[in-house]
């Protein structure tokens, strides 16, 4: 006899909710709780009234009892817990379906907490979201795993500690809306570091010789020197200079970064040397000193855990790590992948046996491999979830059966994941390598000695399903073959061209967010589920901007890093951090109590080594002994360089943004407004780190109010330099166009000097009490002496109307215009503010005004098309700045981008995020109504509302449907 009880199930999110309801019976009610329904105290508005007047509120930790930690419900989730809470009186029965992680597990508890059911109550658990999945789980539940969710809320409560005792000390030394996080801050200083080494690079220049050679006829020509008779054989190949007399030449690893100089005994050619050799090499016979060949071998990558996931996202597609997580989560909820958040590579029996299934289907018999691939995870103590990221479900739909059923973003993920599932399963990729050592000797009887190699793939295996990218845009793909000419030792050559060909060393790539992730999870830094909110939290904070792909660090974020460094130097030690991780794993595998390890962090102990935060008495004390010893110039400082003048060049980080000093050793400052002290810490943080602090005050000193010798050599860094590209030149630069001043000569007129400055409005020229701004064809480095003469003379009276009234041509904020009292009309061009006649300008103001438009105005540049929609995409210039469009959606360029530099696949991505996001709801103003038709009116606007919300929805559903009317089609081809 079937059951009759009726039974609730909580998920996270709708999505979910609605794919999962669709596998279970009538007697489910399947209900989403909109993800966390409760956590610590955002502010002090949140903490309830009992509470406020404890020591320990601000934390929302109770750190003198256990670290029991204060929850509350949030307010935007307050109603559907009141639905939960009613739903639960009404069922036999409660499952909670969370994710499987610590996090899915914390989410559970914090479920049982808030609504505290009357009825059992059982732990539900899936990677996947199938049939037969779900009905598994339904019938194989279990309790709360209380180990898990210890160990999330010791790191929750970490993390509040860490956040709520560090920030305050960088507000008051750095700057207010800064702050430090166990694993941000981290991730930040391996962005600077990286900008650190680029900083000290010494780039050198180098040079070799590139040969092009032939195999030799023989005979009458036909056949090569070999005896082959393969008609697909190359006949000439290139091969490069390694050796000069015995000694090896150059290459770019020779050179130390930081002086450019060559290291060891090695033969540094200059371009003079390698145009001289090669010259002298030319006519020269060639010879086959030596050939090696061995067998070439690749096995299949392991299946992709969300790190790896996020790093092909990033380069195969050009997805931001959040912007893949996003799509998988939307892949995971209906149905089509696993669970994505998870750092375990093994694949279950089911999903090994679906494979190969597929690749015999596919690919053939011979692709696939007599026994099963098992992967063995890199990642210490995986354990996130029990599979990795493939497709769901016991048989695998090919991207061809599910083109038609999801928009582009997802397809092409969902491609990617199936095509990487099925390689790991199918056989290596075999081939063979050969390196060919080539002879020959000059006129002056140098021995030169170049080599040629080699890779032939006979049979690709697992590259014909997938192909893995790299970051380094110059690495040679798995796939790419070089073939030789089948050569034989003593063969003779031919060179038909020799090069001399010269190289520079390029400093350390910048890290991009897959990059970044790879580099975190090999120091053991962060887990799967907090990787794509790392890489946004350290954008959002103005640490670090993109520039295409790269991560570049602001200086903010030097002056961050600067204070933990030298202050806090545990906090963000990678070994500390990955030690920390270790341990936050042994209280989820119970085999530490949370408690311990919170109470050794916070107040100090006898866990760890002794380098641990606990063994240097614990974060309080840290915190409290270092405030006083901290200088805020001194960590709001970043050293460049020493001038030709001897004078020492530092940015300083101060309260509006980020500037250039110079000053010989020494020196003190015309302008005392606290840049030698930290007196600011005694104001805490209720003066936003204001005047008294080092990092402030100082910055807004240099907007050409004429303070003397100090504010000629201090000059504010425009947005988007990159700390590295403060070069000695560009310093030069900036002074001379920015901060300091330039005399050009003197006013015939009046005798007085005439002088180029900057103001808090850009470059402009002064000369006595008149003063005119650079037009925009104007540069403060180029400007002359009879430009800023002309530029004086504005605004220029053109003459006098038949009333008598001036005609007057000036400068505006939008452009060069006429006017004649209140009436005005633009002009077309700047040299018409000089050259526009009496009669010219009468004409112009006969004409009637234009109204409304404008013409509109040609694109500022040209990207090519979205390899999303298809459409071409282009940057335009727009009232509030310049912005990307496809001609159906636009968004506005983000700080730090430039329209000369943004890449196509940033473009996508904005307009994506643009397009997910949807219209901004319209505002409609409420309209007063006399009292006694109140509750007519009400009705009426509950109506109009209804209607209202039913059109944009018919229209939300029209765009979907036009989404997904053209599929991609995904015949299997290499990525």
């Amino acid at each position: 006899m079937p059951s009759t009880a009726k039974r609730l199930v909580i998920v996270e999110s709708p999505a979910k909710a609605k794919t999962i309801s669709g596998y279970l019976g009538p007697g489910y009610v399947v209900e989403a709780s909109f993800g966390h329904v409760r956590d610590l105290p955002r502010n002090a508005a949140d903490v309830p009234a009992k509470y406020k007047g404890e020591s320990w509120a601000r934390l929302g930790v109770d750190v003198d009892n256990g670290f029991n930690a204060l929850y509350v419900v949030s307010s935007d989730r307050r109603q559907q817990i009141a639905k939960l809470t009613k739903l639960a009186k009404e069922v036999d029965e409660i499952f909670l379906a969370t994710d499987e992680d610590r996090e899915g597990e914390a989410i559970a508890w914090h479920l049982l907490e808030t609504i505290k059911p009357k009825v059992p109550v059982k732990r539900m658990v899936f990677h996947e979201i199938t049939k037969l999945a779900i009905q598994a789980a339904v019938a194989n539940p279990r309790e709360i795993d209380r180990a898990l969710v210890d160990a999330q809320e010791a790191r929750r409560i970490l993390d509040r500690l860490y956040g709520y005792e560090v920030s305050p000390v960088l507000w008051k030394k750095v700057g207010r809306g800064t702050s430090a996080g166990r694993v941000q801050s981290v991730a930040t200083r391996i962005v600077v570091d990286r900008e650190k080494q680029r900083m000290a690079f010494r780039s050198a220049n180098y040079w070799d010789i590139s040969a092009t050679l032939a195999t030799l006829r023989a005979g009458s020509g036909s056949g090569s020197g070999s005896g082959s008779t393969d008609a697909a054989e190359p006949r000439s190949f290139s091969a490069t200079l390694v050796a000069l007399d015995g000694d090896r030449v150059a290459s770019g690893k020779d050179f130390d970064p930081a002086t450019g100089a060559a290291r060891g005994s090695v033969v540094h050619l200059d371009e003079q040397g390698a145009r001289g050799l090669a010259a002298r090499l030319h006519g020269q016979p060639f010879q086959v000193n030596r050939v090696e060949e061995k067998p070439y071998r690749r096995r299949p990558y392991a299946p992709f855990i969300t790190s790896t996931l996020q790093q092909e996202g990033s380069r195969k597609l050009r997805f931001s790590s959040a912007q893949t997580m996003r799509v998988a989560q939307r892949l995971y909820e209906n149905g089509y992948i696993t669970y994505m958040r998870t750092d375990s590579v093994n694949l279950s029996e089911a999903a090994i046996t679906a494979a190969r299934t597929q690749i015999r289907e596919l690919y053939g018999d011979a692709s696939v491999p007599p026994q099963p691939r098992h992967y063995t995870s890199k990642v210490k103590n995986a354990q996130e979830a029990h599979e990795a990221i493939r497709p769901a479900g016991d048989t695998f739909r090919t991207p061809g059966e599910v083109a038609k059923e999801l928009p582009t973003e997802e397809f092409r993920l969902y491609e990617l994941i199936w095509r990487r599932t099925v390689a790991s399963q199918m056989t290596d990729a075999v081939g063979s390598s050969v390196s060919v050592r080539i002879r020959a000797a000059s006129t002056t009887g140098e021995e030169c000695d170049f080599v040629a190699t080699g890779k032939t793939i006979t049979d690709p295996g697992f590259l014909r399903a997938y192909v893995e990218s790299s970051d380094d845009d110059d690495a040679e793909a798995d796939d790419a073959e070089r073939r030789l000419p089948n050569l034989v030792k003593d063969q003779p050559l031919r060179a038909d061209h020799l090069e001399a060909v010269g190289h520079n060393t390029l400093p350390p790539a910048r890290y991009t967010e897959a990059s970044l992730v790879k580099v975190m999870e090999e120091l053991g830094i962060g887990r799967p589920s907090t990787y794509a909110t790392i890489m946004g939290t350290i954008q959002d904070r103005g640490y670090v901007f993109k520039r295409g792909q790269a991560l570049v660090p602001s200086f903010l974020a030097f002056a961050v890093v600067n204070l933990l460094e030298r202050h806090f130097a545990q906090m963000v030690d990678y070994g500390f951090t990955a030690r920390m991780e270790d341990e936050l794993d042994d209280v989820a595998g119970g085999s530490a109590a949370a408690v311990d390890f919170l109470t050794g962090f916070y107040f100090g102990g006898e866990l760890g080594d002794h380098r641990s935060v606990a063994r240097s008495g614990g974060l309080k004390k840290l915190v409290t002994e270092n405030l006083g010893d901290i200088d805020a110039r001194g960590v709001n400082s970043i050293p460049l360089f020493t001038d030709d003048e001897g004078r020492n060049v530092v940015v300083r980080v101060g309260r509006y943004g980020p500037y250039l000093q110079r000053s010989l050793p020494g020196e003190i400052e015309a302008n005392g407004n606290g840049l030698s002290g930290n007196s600011a810490s005694n104001n805490g943080a209720s003066n936003n780190g204001a005047s008294s602090n080092g990092a402030s005050g100082d910055a807004g000193d240099g907007d050409g109010d004429g303070n003397g010798d100090a504010a000629a050599n201090r000059v504010s860094i425009p947005e988007g330099i990159a700390p590295d590209e403060l070069t000695p030149e560009k310093v030069d630069e900036l002074f001379l166009g920015g901060g300091g001043e330039r005399k050009l000569g003197e006013n015939p007129e009046t005798g007085e000097p005439i002088m180029v400055k900057s103001g808090r409005f850009g470059p402009y020229i002064s000369s006595g009490d008149r003063n005119a701004s650079l037009l925009s064809t104007m540069s403060p480095e180029t400007l002359s002496l009879s430009d800023a003469l002309r530029l004086l003379t504005l605004p220029r009276v053109i003459g006098l109307d038949p009333d008598g009234q001036d005609i007057i041509a000036s400068g505006g904020r939008y452009g060069p215009y006429i006017k004649r009292g209140a009436d005005t009309r633009s002009l077309a061009s700047e040299d018409q503010l000089f050259t526009l006649t009496l009669d010219e300008a009468l004409a112009l103001l006969a004409a009637p005004k234009q109204r409304g438009r404008a013409a509109a105005k040609p694109p500022l540049r040209e990207l090519g098309v979205d390899p999303l929609s298809d459409k071409p995409l282009v940057i335009k210039d727009g009232r509030f700045g310049p912005y990307v469009t496809d001609g159906e959606s636009n968004a506005s360029l983000r700080r730090g981008q430039l329209p000369e530099t943004l890449t196509i696949e940033q473009a996508s991505e904005m307009l994506s995020e643009k397009r997910a996001a949807g219209p901004k709801p319209r505002k409609t103003a409420a309209k007063k109504a006399p009292a006694k038709k109140a509750a007519a009116k009400q009705t009426t606007a509950a109506k109009k509302t209804t209607a209202a919300k039913k059109t944009t929805a018919r229209a939300t559903a029209k765009k979907t449907a036009a989404k997904r009317a053209a599929p991609r089609k995904a015949a299997p081809r290499k990525s």
